[in-house]
């Protein structure tokens, strides 16, 4: 328990950054920008560190264990942050992009502490584990903006003092995660059980089950964050060009991470039962009429629910990719899947925040939301066609699947 409570604490200040930069990166990235459509650059090479880092971050947790990893990704994210103040007091750009690629290094640590809420329980308790640590998510996404708010202007630069706070706050992060108990220095891994006997799907091979179980939970995962990064990185740009107060926009995205995370804690009783295909094209239902909702909107409310919806519907899709990913990734080969996977989901949120920015001034709201569209028609139609493959993936308990959700569940998202 005492490691689940230090992941926890870790979780909501290391995803607070995060949600602090979705708030206000694109707002300070286009007061700095020398063009509006590099407005969200900064934001964008956030996920750039992180998706970059995914690989580098799981190889040192590897070698050095997990709670060194996490102190020294904090760190990094302390100096970063410190640099992203001075960036705004001296109105460098440049500055400003470069410390937000260090600042997104942390990314990829913080979303290795969900693994490090499953080891650091029994099999049986791994589901809870995940789930609790992940309430933390939901913490970060209202502490962020709260405090660029309420430290506006703390100094004579805005926003300036905004980044001295997340830096007390990433020094805090590394104290905390400083007091994991991890073995002797690397977590210990409850050794693999054998998957039970399940009955095999008529016409699907356990090598063709397994790979569309790894292909579709990559897809799921990466559609998930790229409609959900397109979408969330231009609205506070777009909200704040329709002359909407910062204190309204700051509810709205609140509102949108908890709609992220809270679902968690049901996430083992909503995969029971609907399953993993139900579940999945729930997600896509949800993102979807986020969508519809978000073109239409023409007030507070209407924005207000159109990113609840596509918090929600970001929940469901990630839920069944990560039900997917954890059923394939076991054993020794679960680190090297869990990097792919990793890099595959936060590349594609890379390149979906890093053109939100150049859309929207470009093409406009209504058809930067649009746009994503058919990749949610594409999760559609592959989960489908692929769906009795899915139904018998192997590797899966046959009950209970909050267990299952343990292996690999985001976020961090963020």
């Amino acid at each position: 328990m005492f490691n689940l409570g230090v992941l926890g604490v870790a979780q909501a200040l290391g995803l607070s950054a995060m949600s602090m930069m979705v708030f206000i990166g694109g707002i300070v990235g286009r007061e700095l920008a020398p063009r509006p459509a590099l407005a969200t650059l900064p934001l964008a090479l956030v996920i750039i560190g992180l998706a970059a880092t995914t690989v580098p971050a799981a190889l040192l947790a590897r070698r050095l264990g997990r709670r060194r990893a996490f102190v020294i990704g904090a760190l990094l994210a302390t100096a970063a942050a410190l640099v992203l103040a001075l960036a705004v007091s001296r109105v460098s750009f440049a500055l400003f992009c470069g410390a937000a690629v260090v600042l997104g290094m942390n990314g990829a640590f913080v979303q290795q502490y969900r693994f490090a809420a499953a080891e650091s329980a029994t099999p049986e308790y791994a589901g809870r584990a995940v789930a609790y640590v992940l309430v933390g998510g939901m913490v970060g996404g209202v502490l962020g903006p709260e405090v660029a708010r309420r430290s506006r202007y703390l100094l004579d630069a805005e926003y300036a003092g905004g980044f001295l706070v997340l830096a007390a706050l990433l020094a805090l992060l590394a104290l905390v995660v400083s007091r994991l108990r991890d073995n002797g220095g690397r977590f210990a891994t409850a050794p693999t059980p054998p998957p039970p006997h399940r009955t095999p799907v008529a016409g699907a091979p356990p090598e063709v089950r397994s790979a569309a179980g790894f292909g579709v939970a990559v897809l799921a995962a990466a559609v998930a964050y790229a409609v959900m990064s397109s979408i969330m990185t231009a609205t506070p740009l777009h909200l704040n060009a329709t002359g909407l107060p910062l204190d309204r926009t700051a509810i709205i995205i609140q509102s949108h991470v908890i709609a992220m995370y809270l679902p968690s804690l049901a996430s083992g009783y909503i995969m029971d039962r609907l399953g993993v295909a139900r579940v999945l094209l729930v997600g896509v239902v949800g993102m979807t009429a986020s969508i519809v909702v978000g073109v239409y909107a023409a007030s507070l409310l209407a924005f207000w629910a159109a990113m609840v919806l596509l918090g929600l519907g970001w929940n469901m899709l990630f839920l069944g990719g990560t039900v997917l990913l954890a059923r394939r990734a076991a054993g020794a080969e679960r680190f090297r899947l869990q990097a792919i996977n990793d890099f595959g989901v936060f590349g594609a949120q890379a390149l979906a925040s890093l053109s939100a920015g150049t859309a929207l001034v470009l093409v406009g709201w209504d058809a930067l939301n649009l746009a994503v569209l058919p990749l949610l028609v594409w999760v559609a139609i592959t989960v489908l066609v692929r769906r009795t493959a899915l139904s018998g993936t192997p590797g899966g308990p046959p009950s209970p699947t909050r267990d299952v959700v343990t292996q690999s569940q985001h976020a961090a998202a963020e």
